[in-house]
């Protein structure tokens, strides 16, 4: 279920970063990319309202889309009680418990004098 969820995600973020790169900026960045009423370059792309309204209003929809599903993620992986770091822990200490030789642990800490 978490690994469908995850997969959703991603494909939201990625078609979000899409949709935010194709709207129109509104606020003029010192005037790069013709944002005069000159009608050239850049400043005729989506120049209807009416596009510009869909667009935004698809991309506040793909935005709660991936607010629920980042809510979702967090809480499906809350029940995890374990932290990743525990279990890495976990881990390094039962290879050198089970080690035969202590002192060929593959693990070395430096000593401070």
């Amino acid at each position: 279920m978490s690994s469908l969820l995850l997969i959703l995600h991603l494909a939201v973020a990625i078609v979000l970063v899409g949709l935010i790169l194709l709207q129109r900026s509104e606020g003029g960045a010192l005037g790069i990319g013709g944002g005069g009423s000159g009608g050239g370059g850049l400043s005729g792309f989506l120049k209807g309202r009416g596009q510009a309204n869909g667009l935004v209003k698809f991309t506040v929809l793909l935005g709660t889309v991936f607010f629920i599903t980042s809510l979702s993620l967090s809480i499906i992986n809350s029940y995890n009680s374990k932290s990743v770091i525990d279990s890495v822990a976990d881990d390094i200490l039962e290879d050198i418990i089970t080690s035969e030789d202590p002192s060929d642990s593959s693990i070395s800490v430096p000593i401070l004098e």
